[in-house]
């Protein structure tokens, strides 16, 4: 028998979460049913929206997200021993998988399988698959070339700039003749994202005055805006925003880290919107689920050729699982954090 440790979620988050929120548990495998498959972890991607997760499910539950596994064990005449593969089984280090079943997202909306086949691309890392080539590229894509739209000449902002979707949304950007700004949260990450991945300019948001900051950098005001974060830095940046700016709503981290935040901020949003004519979409990616390997495939070009850069962020270790997100919530991490397994 295989003996397997799981994060099981046992309380509601508070704010930032805390270990006492999560049990790490230790069980042993039950044997395979048929069609199913045994995995051993090898990557785990912790990622921002699982807080929102927290206020949907019962508790306890176990910690879904994405991971890539090797397939140690098989019932399943489609997968055999030695398959990578993408699974939502999350925060484990082995996991008994049905590949044929779905997972309902009720935050989404939207229905996942719970297993696929870890696509090959030829001498890219196997991490990226939960990375630049997994959800986080496909949001940073669709929501840059579909949402927003950019056209050379443009001024666009980024926030969680050196982020997992913000430091790929700001180069690709780049590549289509914009100015970049991303907003950040730290002088360090200012300088590598003007060094290492060509934005033209980065805001320390947490030591800068947003406002000022972005009139000396955009004096002519902002075409299209990228957030990450929501909340009130998102206000803020709205205000510098041109007549019919397009702003892409891509996450909201900052609002579920708040045990409050501003009561005005809604009331603030809408009156910009109104008075700038704004056009904003929100959107996930799996919108575009069914072209998403042809259309990655041009992702993966520009990273191959070296005209995007990946970075990663990467913790060792199961027990280190919760740091890792905590530490990405924070922003401790430069491009994507991801927890190496085995």
């Amino acid at each position: 028998m295989v003996k397997a440790r799981k994060y099981v979620v046992i309380k509601r988050f508070n704010g930032m979460p805390k270990r006492s929120d999560f049990k790490i548990v230790e069980y042993e495998l039950p044997p395979l049913p048929k069609d199913h498959i045994l995995v051993k972890v090898e990557w785990v991607s912790v990622d921002p929206y699982v807080v929102a997760y927290n206020s949907l499910n019962k508790l306890p539950y176990d910690q879904r997200g994405y991971q890539i596994g090797l397939v140690i064990e098989t019932k399943s005449k489609d997968y055999s021993v030695g398959t990578r593969v993408v699974t939502r089984h999350g925060w484990c280090n082995y996991c008994v998988v049905n590949p044929y079943a779905e997972i309902e997202d009720f935050y989404f909306n939207v229905k996942h399988p719970v297993a696929y086949k870890l696509k090959d691309w030829p001498g890219l890392p196997a991490s990226y698959g939960i990375g630049a080539l997994g959800l986080p590229g496909a949001t940073a894509y669709y929501g840059l070339l579909k949402v927003c739209k950019p056209e050379k000449g443009e001024t666009l902002v980024v926030t969680s700039a050196a982020g997992a979707v913000g430091s790929l949304v700001g180069q690709i950007a780049k590549m289509k003749g914009c100015k970049v700004i991303g907003v950040t949260g730290s002088d360090e990450k200012v300088k590598r994202l003007k060094k290492e991945l060509g934005f033209d300019k980065a805001i320390n948001y947490k030591t800068e005055n947003i406002a000022e900051a972005l009139a000396l950098a955009a004096p002519d005001g902002i075409d299209i805006y990228f957030d990450n974060v929501g909340g009130d830095l998102s206000i803020a940046i709205m205000k510098q925003m041109k007549t019919r700016g397009r702003v892409a709503l891509c996450g909201d981290v900052s609002i579920h880290n708040e045990v409050s935040s501003s009561a005005n901020t809604l009331n603030i949003f809408q009156p910009i919107v109104l008075v700038k004519q704004l056009k904003v979409e929100g959107f996930v990616a799996f919108r575009w689920v069914s072209r998403r390997w042809s259309d990655l495939q041009e992702l993966a070009d520009w990273i191959t050729s070296g005209k995007v850069k990946v970075k990663e962020h990467v913790t060792v270790g199961v027990d280190k699982i919760f740091d890792a997100f905590v530490g990405m919530l924070n922003g401790e991490n430069y491009g994507k954090a991801l927890v190496k397994i085995s």
